[in-house]
């Protein structure tokens, strides 16, 4: 036996393959089933409230997905800040702009199937990428230390800081064009009383 055969046979005596999931790797297509669901919902039903209570199950869905692959800190950060901040400000938006509880006929833009292209196109994109960047690579996460707490930090605050600050100035701009536009409506409607 050479030695480039035993180490290919060390190899696949560490990592079981794609042929034979494991558990972990079997909850995981399922959950990232299930999170599909709920953000195909959340994006073709017509009750405005309802999107983003869907909104949380599909994010919520992405938070146990970064559980499975051991990474806590990104999937209570996940919770933290895209389940409990941006959902929650979506719905106080939706709130002070009074939007319509119910179904929304004015949701249905008629761009569906423009929509659907691009969705299909960036979606075909984004798994080229991925599979094209990690197609020789295995990534051990039982002794891997790229999704520690740690490094996680130190690459969100060194290279990210300034993407993660426009995030917070755009939901902030959000907010303060909902309160805007709520506004607005209330003196018009002291205009008409006083007629």
């Amino acid at each position: 036996m050479t030695a480039d055969a035993s180490a290919a046979t060390a190899t696949a005596a560490a990592h079981p393959g794609f042929l034979s999931p494991t558990g972990v790797e079997i909850v995981f297509v399922l959950v990232g089933l299930a999170t599909f669901g709920a953000a195909l919902v959340t994006v073709t039903t017509r009750q405005l409230v309802h999107a983003a209570l869907w909104l949380v199950a599909a994010l919520g869905g992405v938070a146990v997905e970064y559980l499975l692959l051991t990474a806590e800190f990104i999937a209570w950060v996940q919770v933290l800040i895209y389940v409990g901040s941006v959902v929650v400000l979506l719905l106080f938006g939706l709130m002070l702009t009074k939007a319509p509880i119910g179904p929304s006929p004015d949701a249905d833009s008629g761009n569906r199937w423009l929509a659907l292209a691009v969705a299909l196109v960036s979606a075909a994109t984004l798994v080229t990428l991925v599979v094209d960047a990690f197609r020789t690579t295995w990534i051990d996460l039982r002794t891997s230390a790229e999704g520690s707490t740690r490094v996680t930090g130190e690459a969100l605050f060194r290279g990210w800081v300034l993407p993660f600050e426009a995030l917070s100035v755009l939901l902030l701009a959000a907010l303060v064009g909902a309160i805007v536009l709520s506004r607005k409506a209330a003196p018009e409607k002291k205009q008409e009383g006083q007629r």
